[in-house]
């Protein structure tokens, strides 16, 4: 079995991991106490429920790229939550740093993980497509001298 084969299920089971650790996290914070928060409580566990039924989608075969593409809008969707949260705030929620820890950290290295995962899996879904496809043929001076009417002599 060949390196390309291998990488695509390889990429599809790391990335349903990397999103399922996502989910975990938000879940395991929306528990602890981010479910009292006004909307942010409940966008953590709408990312979680998101998160966790997309790695579940992930790990049954090969998805259409709607699938990819929700994946990694989930990832980010929850950095841009991430980063809002730290800066400009979120809905008059804000936090600073890696905050709470080590929560913080490992929920932007999930995600992170997430796209970057999801960027390897393309680039090797499009390189099998072009490998399954049969090559683009110029026709010949012949076949184009036919097609114009003229001897082939």
């Amino acid at each position: 079995m060949s390196t390309q084969r291998l990488l695509a299920p390889a990429s599809r089971s790391a990335t349903a991991a990397t999103l399922a650790a996502s989910g975990y996290i938000h879940a395991q914070l929306y528990a602890d106490g981010y479910r009292f928060i006004h909307i942010i409580g409940p966008l953590f566990l709408l990312q979680a429920s998101a998160s966790l039924a997309l790695a579940a989608l992930l790990l049954f075969g090969t998805p259409p790229l709607l699938l990819r593409i929700a994946a990694a809008g989930v990832a980010l969707g929850a950095l841009g939550g991430f980063t809002a949260s730290r800066t400009v705030g979120v809905f008059g929620f804000t936090e600073h740093g890696l905050q709470p820890a080590p929560q913080a950290a490992l929920s932007v290295l999930a995600e992170t993980g997430t796209l970057l995962l999801l960027a390897i899996w393309q680039v090797t879904v499009t390189r099998q497509h072009r490998a399954v496809r049969p090559p683009f043929s110029t026709p010949t001076r012949d076949r184009a001298r036919l097609k114009r009417g003229s001897p082939t002599c």
